[in-house]
């Protein structure tokens, strides 16, 4: 049996629009200067403390930041995003050998839930894993030692589909295989750094990877 987690934001939704004006958001109404969305892509991905962090520097009130961005994200940019082409295709190739397709995303589960039903995400897979608002899980190592003790999958026999680093290297720290998401917010050579498996450069593509990751003949 083949189980394949996939990667939310950069991996199945370009949702870059809704984040950045999010994070943009919330920097202006603290009195920050807006960073550019060109600044911002490379941080999608990370837990917001982080990105918050970054931009503001360790004294910076990030709760404020945090919650400036949550209203906003919530109000008017969570549904900003757009499946990536290919996506659906790759679910049905999935699909016809029986495999389970969960989502692992360090987004916290109450909007990633919303958000993956409204794009029709949810249909294909079994369950969707994300964080919780007090940052449990939003580590990608943690979320997916939850994922493999609520599903009870070999991880041997799991892979796991994202576009950053966090991505591969949670799915290493848990003995799943991986394949690396070059279509999303990575920066360049990103990927390669963290020695990813396989690199796919489309979803088309993730599905003839997986099988022969696991040796399964189609």
């Amino acid at each position: 049996m083949l189980t394949i987690f996939f990667d939310l934001d950069g991996t199945l939704l370009d949702s870059q629009l809704g984040i950045i004006a999010s994070i943009q958001h919330a920097i202006i109404s603290l009195g920050g200067e807006e960073p550019t969305a060109d600044e911002l892509r490379g941080l999608i991905g990370m837990p917001l403390p982080y990105i918050f962090s970054h931009l503001m520097g360790e004294n910076g009130d990030i709760a404020a930041a945090v919650d400036l961005y949550r209203d906003f994200y919530t109000a008017e940019a969570m549904f900003d995003a757009t499946p990536y082409e290919g996506v659906g295709a790759m679910f049905d190739e999935l699909l016809l050998v029986e495999a389970r397709l969960f989502i692992a995303t360090s987004k916290p589960q109450v909007y990633a839930q919303q958000i993956a039903e409204y794009f029709g995400l949810l249909e294909p897979v079994e369950r969707l894993f994300g964080s919780e608002l007090d940052g449990t899980n939003a580590d990608k190592t943690a979320l997916l030692q939850f994922a493999l003790d609520e599903t009870g999958e070999d991880p041997s026999k799991c892979i796991m589909v994202g576009d950053r680093h966090m991505d591969i290297f949670g799915a290493k720290n848990n003995d799943i295989l991986n394949i690396g998401a070059v279509w999303g917010y990575a920066d360049h050579g990103e990927l390669h750094m963290a020695e990813a498996d396989m690199l796919a450069g489309a979803p088309e593509e993730v599905p003839e990877i997986a099988f022969d990751l696991l040796g399964i003949e189609v």
